[in-house]
């Protein structure tokens, strides 16, 4: 025991900044601030500064940074049975419990602070439960107990769009419930291809994924089923005139790309198309949300 003890404590001490930056998953959450963003953009305009809003996005992001290293913390055990994650710093040992939660505290607490002065406290309550929804319910609870877990944990990492417009406005409405649809109804499809991907990773540590519990062929089969519901939602924003011509056009080759992809991965019998999904997906929202801005703001006239 106190050799492994001494192992641990080499390893905390040999962290750099990379280990830290690495548990706060910054793609991650450079995703969840642009989507944040277009919630902003989207947001009637209440004359905030360049500035405020800056500083609004990036205390979404610093809270959502917070949710990531407590994942880190509370799925060490997971990611040490998993090759894709037994590398994170806290599976390793080089950065400890301790410090990590107090990593993850200041990371919270500062951009809570920030987004109290810079937003409104709406905002930063509303984020502050975001977190707690990754973090605590998804991360400690869901995840181990249903197959369903990523339907029901996915509405936390959705939330960014709302959570852009209300610290814009202060106040809740509609439009953004829309976009929170969208990532939603995205997010299934996005992690149940990884999830296929790695079934045996899961499997090993025990995890009940959809492909662990119901077999790879139904997964596959909710995967085709969620890109069809996607595609559908994603027509929304045009049909209730938050949008014009160029999201639809846009948003209807992307998903009409992101079926044919999901439609390969049910027929693939080796799942080599798993990761394929997986990757498409994230470039998928990532210009989705990126065409709403461009629709809003070159296009599309309100």
């Amino acid at each position: 025991m106190s050799k492994v003890l001494s192992v641990n404590a080499i390893a905390t001490q040999q962290a750099s900044w990379r280990d830290y930056l690495a548990m706060c998953k910054a793609k991650v959450v450079l995703m969840l601030v642009l989507t944040a963003w277009v919630g902003v953009a989207l947001a009637p305009d209440m004359g905030r500064s360049w500035l405020l809003q800056l500083v609004s996005l990036t205390a979404i992001g610093l809270l959502s940074a917070a949710a990531a290293v407590i994942n880190h913390i509370v799925d060490r055990e997971i990611d040490i049975k998993m090759a894709r994650t037994r590398h994170r710093p806290v599976a390793l040992g080089k950065v400890s419990e301790a410090r990590g939660f107090a990593f993850a505290a200041v990371l919270g607490v500062t951009g809570f602070v920030a987004l109290v002065a810079a937003s409104n406290w709406l905002c930063a309550i509303l984020t502050l439960f975001a977190l707690v929804g990754y973090a605590v319910i998804y991360t400690m609870f869901l995840k181990r107990a249903t197959p369903q877990n990523i339907v029901i944990g996915g509405l936390a990492g959705a939330m960014p769009p709302l959570l852009g417009w209300v610290s814009e406005t202060g106040q809740l409405a509609a439009a953004p419930w829309l976009l929170v649809m969208i990532i939603f109804t995205w997010t299934p499809p996005h992690f149940w291809a990884l999830a296929i991907a790695r079934e045996a990773d899961y499997r090993r540590a025990n995890v009940p994924m959809l492909p662990v519990t119901h077999g790879i062929d139904f997964c596959k089969t909710c995967v085709l089923g969620y890109t069809v519901i996607l595609a559908l939602v994603c027509v929304i924003p045009y049909l209730i005139g938050m949008s014009g011509l160029f999201y639809l056009l846009a948003s209807t080759i992307l998903n009409a790309l992101f079926v044919v992809y999901a439609w390969r991965l049910k027929r693939d019998p080796e799942h080599r198309s798993a990761m394929a999904v997986f990757k498409f997906s994230i470039l998928h929202l990532m210009l989705l949300f990126v065409a709403l801005f461009i629709d809003k703001w070159v296009f599309y006239v309100a």
